[in-house]
This record gives structure tokens, C-alpha cells and sequence, in this order.
């Protein structure tokens, strides 16, 4: 029984050891993606937000956002964003007709994705307006 306890403890201080420390990004939006639907040109700005919340225990830094092309332009928080605090990601695509299938590369101090980068997905399709 003593061995037992002792491995439990062992288990417990190593598990607890691991957990990482810091800064923490959630994103809202499921696996990372916002989907436009089927939208028709004219009818819509063409703006959406990626919601997120800092879930860690250090303030969240956004240090660059980046889009795959010039037909759509994020913006990024300017300033740190607190343990517990929320926060917002400003997508603007440019709405020509067509399949819309585009990367946005967040680099953060985040300590939950490799090297604190995430990619955010846009997807959906613009239509004619009719």
C-alpha cells in the first residue's frame, strides 16, 4: 500500500510539473474556422471576428497577424491581453466571386501551440448578386 501511494504521488508531482505556464489562447470559433456560407456579392462587408480568450496565467501578446494573399486583411490586438480577458481578431475579405478558402497565421507568446503560431481558417463562397 505504501508503494502504491508513493507511485501516486510520483504520478501526481510529475503531471503537475508539466503543466505549462503562461499565456494560453482560446479560440471561439470551432477548429479555428469561421465559415461564410454562401453569400451574395454587394450584400455583405465581407468582416468577420475571431473571438478569443487568454486562458493561461500570463498576459497574451499577439505579436503579428498575416493573411495568404492580399484579398483579405486582419487586424490584431495592439495591446497584451490579460489572464481571463478576451479578445478579438478583425478579418475584412475583399468579396469578389468565388470560392473563399483562406489562411490567417496568428504569432502569439502562447504556450499552447508550437512556437505560439495559429492558424484561423476562413471558408465559404460569394455569388453573384442577383
Amino acid at each position: 500500500m505504501k508503494k502504491f501511494l508513493a507511485v501516486m504521488v510520483l504520478v501526481l508531482t510529475s503531471a503537475v510539473s508539466f503543466a505549462q505556464k503562461g499565456p494560453k489562447i482560446e479560440f471561439k470559433a470551432e477548429n479555428n474556422t469561421i465559415d461564410y456560407g454562401t453569400v451574395e456579392r454587394g450584400k455583405d462587408n465581407g468582416l468577420r471576428t475571431f473571438e478569443f480568450t487568454n486562458t493561461g496565467d500570463e498576459a497574451l501578446i499577439i505579436t503579428d497577424v498575416r493573411s495568404t494573399c492580399g484579398c483579405t486583411v486582419p487586424s490584431k490586438p495592439t495591446e497584451p491581453i490579460l489572464p481571463g480577458q478576451k479578445g478579438s481578431i478583425e478579418v475584412q475579405y475583399n468579396m469578389n466571386v468565388g470560392r473563399i478558402s483562406r489562411t490567417i497565421t496568428v504569432e502569439s507568446n502562447a504556450v499552447n501551440y508550437v512556437n505560439g503560431v495559429v492558424p484561423l481558417r476562413i471558408k465559404g463562397e460569394v455569388v453573384p448578386a442577383k
